[in-house]
């Protein structure tokens, strides 16, 4: 169970949203909300949790600590924010779970985890899906039909695939559903004008994630942020990443911004592990989408 302290700051790695537009003055009550959130996630939750878990459990706290500090320090540009986000913050969840990820990570030998990818850092197999994927999404015109759903939302999605799953939704699209054998999920993510996500951590490195900006941005004032890597759309429409690291993906333009949004099993010479934990996940959140992606005005049938 993830304490809801952390929810309310992005939950599962997926960002809550920041718009720019919000430049109000906290109210009273506002601020004192956000004077005891502070105070749950800084002070209370390392005195009364943490440390007290370290004196019972020393052994399994230093196997934690030792895992973690593998895990975070993976993140470029590593400061102290990065370590409180990480240990006491949204990425909290990716930090219980970073034993397994280091799991999946010696499973994943010799294709060593490089973060952020070129698409020609993938096998030929891999690279070849993400082009027939690409192609597939440009011919299906999806911007034009999205713009009747998308509105008001600040942040939308539609799945096509979830978790290797086909989706019946709001667009049909038959090349999304042909047997996929690396692509999970397919998706598209929406950002109205000026909308971002916050700086968060996915979960689990049992996947890479596939961004592939559908229109065409204008300036540079949208991107995706990684460690010491910023991509931005206008000039790079393809970006292939390990979304267990900090990252945060920003549209402060006056445009909607769509792009496609994929899952693909990460190289692997056990491809059925990884296949087998993108399973576990989906019937761990098939039911709940909402709650996974809580941000998000989910676009359904």
């Amino acid at each position: 169970m993830v304490p809801a302290f952390w929810c309310a700051a992005g939950c599962g790695g997926r960002g809550g949203t920041v718009s720019t537009t919000l430049t109000e003055s906290l109210t009273g009550k506002q601020l004192a909300t956000r004077i005891v959130k502070y105070s749950v996630r800084r002070v209370l939750f390392p005195l009364c949790v943490l440390a007290p878990f370290a004196w019972f459990f020393p052994k399994i706290a230093a196997f934690y600590a030792i895992v973690g500090a593998y895990d975070v320090t993976r993140n470029r540009n590593l400061d102290a924010s990065v370590l409180r986000r990480y240990f006491i913050g949204n990425g909290f969840v990716t930090w219980l779970l970073s034993p397994f990820n280091a799991l999946l990570d010696l499973l994943s030998l010799p294709h060593v985890n490089k973060g952020v990818y070129k698409l020609e850092d993938l096998p030929p197999s891999h690279q070849e899906e993400v082009r027939t994927l690409i192609q597939a999404a440009k011919d299906a015109d999806l911007v034009r039909q999205l713009e009747a759903y998308i509105k008001d939302n600040q942040r939308s999605m539609v799945f096509f695939r979830w978790y290797g799953v086909n989706m019946d939704t709001v667009l049909d699209v038959p090349a999304f559903h042909q047997p996929w054998k690396h692509i999970e999920t397919i998706g598209v993510s929406v950002f109205n004008k000026k909308v971002s996500t916050s700086k968060h951590f996915g979960y689990l490195r049992a996947s890479l994630r596939v961004l592939y900006n559908l229109n065409d941005m204008k300036d540079d004032s949208a991107y995706i942020w990684v460690g010491d890597t910023t991509s931005y759309w206008r000039d790079n429409k393809l970006f292939i990443f390990d979304d267990t690291l900090l990252h945060e993906s920003v549209n402060q333009t006056d445009q909607t911004r769509y792009c496609l949004f994929v899952d693909m099993i990460r190289p692997s010479p056990f491809p059925g592990v990884m296949r087998a934990v993108v399973a576990g996940v989906r019937l761990l959140t098939q039911s709940f989408k909402f709650v996974y992606y809580k941000n998000w005005k989910i676009i359904e049938r």
